[in-house]
C-alpha cells in the first residue's frame, strides 16, 4: 500500500516514525498488517512511566491507521514472569506474600479484597480500563497463555538446540565482578530487566542457567513449589529430555521438553524470540535497555537465531511526577494512569505524551502545576480553533483529542480547570452551590446544567479532594473578623468601600476581575482601565496588599483561590457581611 501524502500539520515526530515504519514493514512483510509492540509486566501497579512504553507505539500505530493502513499494536503482558519482590504501596499485602517469590505472576493470589483471580490480572485490569478511556486500541497477549498452551514450543526447542550460539553472543557482554571495585549507581530499570539482572536462583546468571551441564536459555518452573529456583542438570537434543532440580524445595524430575509447558525462555532470549514470532517492526525501549549488554542490544543479535530482525524504535526517556523522584513499580506508591485519569481528562494525558519526542523526559503534575498545564492546554485548544497554532502543535493536539476511530468524549463547555477546582474547593462539592456560582461566571450565557462542564468538573473536584493538603483548602469565615475590620486605617477602609460599591454592577467573572484589580488604581488616582505600562510600580504593591486584606477577611489566610472566583463563590450578600457592610 502506498504512503499517503502528509499535510503540513502532521510534520511531527509521530509522522516521521510512521513514515519509517510503513517503509520498513513493506520491506519485511509486503502486503501484511504493520506490527508495533509494547511489553508490560503486571508485577505491581503499572505506572505512568510504563505508559510511555504503550503511548509511543500507540501514537505511531494510530497515525498509520489514519493513513489507511492495517496495523496491529501488540501489548505483551509479561504475566509469566517471576514474582520478584513484594511491592510497596499495595493494599492488602504483608510479609506473608514473600512465600510466593519465584512463582509466575499468574500463580500468585491477588491482593486481599481483589475481585480478580490472580496477582497479574489484578494489576492488568486497571491498565486495561485506563487504556480504554484514553482510546488506545491494542491486541493483548498473555505470555502465560502463550507458554502454557505450547504456542512457543518450536521456538523453545530451537533455542535449546542453538544454546551454544546464544551463549556465545551473551558471553561477549559478560564481565567478571571485581570485589575491590565499588558498585556504580545504575538508572532504574523495568521489571523484566530487573528479573534478568538479578537472576532467579543460586546457579543462575543474568541471561540463563549455567552449571556443570552447560548453558541453557530455558528455565522450568518447579513441579512441586511452582518457583523458578531451578537448575537444568541435563538435556538431550534428540529426545528433548530435560532434567532439573529445584534449589527451593529439593524437587527433581525429568520431562520431555517437546511436551512440557511449565517454563519459559530467559528474558534476553524471550524478547527477541517474540520479535521474530510476531514480526514486530516497531517497538520502543527504555533508557535502561540502551547500554551494552542490555536486553535490546543483545536481542538485536539473538533475534537472528530465530530468523527475525530487530524492530526499529526510539529509546524513550523517563517520565517524572511533580515533586517526586523517578518511578519504579517495584517500590510502589507511584501514580498510575488510573490515578492520573481521576484528576485529568484523557485528552490532556494523551497530549503530554504526544507533544514530547520519546527521548525527551517530562513531568506529569499532581500538584498545583496541573492548573498551569490545563491553562496551556486551553490556550492551545483556542489557537487550533482560530487557526493560529503552529503545525507541530496542531498535530499534537489532533493526536490528543482523537484517534483513527474518532474523537474522544470531551467536556461540552470546558471552563478553566483552576476555576472549577476553586469552586469545588469552596463548595465542598455541593452541586446546587456549584451550579449557582458557575452560572454567574458569565451572565450573558449562564450555565444551566453541571453536565455541560463534566467530566472536567469531576476531575477538578477529585484533584481538590485527593491532592490538595487540608491546610491549603479554602474555608470561608462564618463571621466577620471584627477585630481586623476595626483596626483598618482610612486607606484600607476606602478600598473596601470602593469594592462594595461596585459589586452589584460587576457581578460576573470578568466584571469582578476588572473591579478587584481596579480598586488600587482608582485609589491612586488612575483609571480602572489603566494598563500596567501606564502605572507606576507601586500599584502592584498596593494590589498585593489589597488582595491579602480580602483573603484575610474572607478565608482567614494570606492567599486562596482567584479572588473573582472566590467572591462569586461566597455570594454577594455574604461578601458584604464579611467585609463589614
Amino acid at each position: 500500500m502506498p504512503i499517503v501524502a502528509q499535510s503540513t500539520e502532521t510534520t511531527d515526530w509521530v509522522s516521521r516514525f510512521a513514515d519509517e515504519v510503513i517503509e520498513e514493514s513493506e520491506r519485511r512483510a509486503p502486503g501484511k498488517p504493520v506490527v508495533v509492540a509494547s511489553g508490560l509486566s503486571p508485577s505491581g501497579p503499572i505506572h505512568l512511566g510504563n505508559l510511555r512504553e504503550v503511548m509511543t507505539p500507540h501514537l505511531v500505530a494510530d497515525e498509520i491507521r489514519r493513513r489507511g493502513h492495517q496495523v496491529r499494536h501488540l501489548i505483551s503482558w509479561d504475566d509469566y514472569d517471576r514474582y520478584r519482590k513484594v511491592p510497596g504501596g499495595v493494599d492488602g499485602v504483608d510479609g506473608t506474600w514473600a512465600e510466593h517469590i519465584g512463582k509466575p505472576l499468574t500463580s500468585v493470589p491477588a491482593p486481599k479484597g481483589s475481585a480478580h483471580p490472580n496477582w497479574a490480572e489484578h494489576f492488568k485490569a486497571a491498565m486495561v480500563d485506563a487504556l480504554a478511556e484514553m482510546g488506545v486500541e491494542f491486541d493483548g497477549i498473555s505470555q502465560t497463555e502463550q507458554y502454557t498452551s505450547g504456542v512457543y514450543r518450536e521456538q523453545i526447542l530451537h533455542a535449546m538446540k542453538h544454546r551454544g550460539d546464544i551463549d556465545a553472543i551473551l558471553a561477549q557482554y559478560r564481565t567478571k565482578k571485581d570485589p575491590a571495585k565499588k558498585p556504580q549507581s545504575q538508572k532504574p530499570v523495568d521489571e523484566a530487566e530487573l528479573e534478568a539482572a538479578e537472576g532467579s536462583g543460586a546457579a543462575a546468571e543474568d541471561d540463563g542457567s549455567s552449571g556443570s551441564a552447560g548453558y541453557f536459555p530455558y528455565k522450568p518452573f518447579c513441579g512441586q513449589c511452582e518457583k523458578d529456583l531451578t537448575t537444568v542438570t541435563a538435556y538431550d537434543d534428540d529426545t528433548t529430555e530435560l532434567s532439573y532440580t529445584c534449589t527451593a524445595c529439593g524437587f527433581a524430575e525429568t520431562v520431555a521438553l517437546n511436551e512440557f509447558n511449565r517454563g519459559k525462555l530467559v528474558w534476553k532470549v524471550d524478547w527477541p524470540m517474540r520479535w521474530a514470532y510476531e514480526g514486530v517492526v516497531f517497538e520502543p525501549s527504555g533508557v535502561d535497555h540502551s547500554s551494552p549488554g542490555s536486553s535490546f542490544q543483545v536481542g538485536g543479535q539473538i533475534v537472528g537465531i530465530f530468523g527475525g530482525k530487530q524492530p526499529i524504535g526510539p529509546m524513550y526517556a523517563f517520565v517524572g511526577i511533580s515533586g517526586m523522584a523517578k518511578m519504579s513499580s517495584s517500590k510502589g506508591g507511584v501514580p498510575t494512569p488510573e490515578d492520573a485519569l481521576k484528576i485529568m481528562e484523557p485528552q490532556l494525558l494523551r497530549w503530554l505524551y504526544a507533544r514530547r519526542r520519546p527521548n525527551q523526559s517530562f513531568k506529569i503534575a499532581f500538584d498545583q502545576e496541573i492548573q498551569r498545564l490545563y491553562d496551556e492546554w486551553d490556550k492551545l485548544d483556542a489557537k487550533v480553533t482560530d487557526g493560529s497554532a503552529l503545525p507541530a502543535d496542531v498535530a499534537a493536539h489532533s493526536r490528543a483529542v482523537r484517534t483513527a476511530a474518532g474523537e474522544l468524549p470531551r467536556t461540552p463547555r470546558p471552563m478553566p480547570y483552576r476555576t472549577l477546582a476553586s469552586v469545588a474547593d469552596i463548595t465542598a462539592g455541593a452541586e446546587d452551590q456549584t451550579l449557582r456560582i458557575l452560572s454567574e461566571l458569565d451572565p450573558t450565557d449562564p450555565l444551566s446544567s453541571l453536565d455541560a462542564v463534566r467530566p472536567r468538573l469531576d476531575k477538578a473536584e477529585a484533584w481538590i479532594n485527593t491532592h490538595v493538603p487540608a491546610d491549603q483548602r479554602t474555608i470561608v469565615r462564618d463571621e466577620p473578623d471584627a477585630e481586623l475590620l476595626k483596626s483598618l486605617d482610612e486607606q484600607a477602609q476606602g478600598s473596601l468601600r470602593l469594592l462594595l460599591d461596585g459589586l452589584a454592577d460587576h457581578w460576573s467573572l470578568d466584571g469582578l476581575t476588572h473591579l478587584v484589580y481596579g480598586v488600587p488604581k482608582v485609589q491612586a488616582g488612575f483609571s480602572a482601565d489603566a494598563t500596567p505600562k501606564e502605572l507606576p510600580p507601586e500599584i502592584k504593591t498596593a494590589q498585593r496588599s489589597f488582595f491579602a486584606l480580602l483573603y484575610h477577611l474572607l478565608v482567614g489566610r494570606d492567599t486562596g483561590p482567584r479572588l473573582p472566583t472566590l467572591l462569586l463563590a461566597v455570594g454577594q450578600d455574604r461578601v458584604r457581611a464579611l467585609l463589614g457592610e
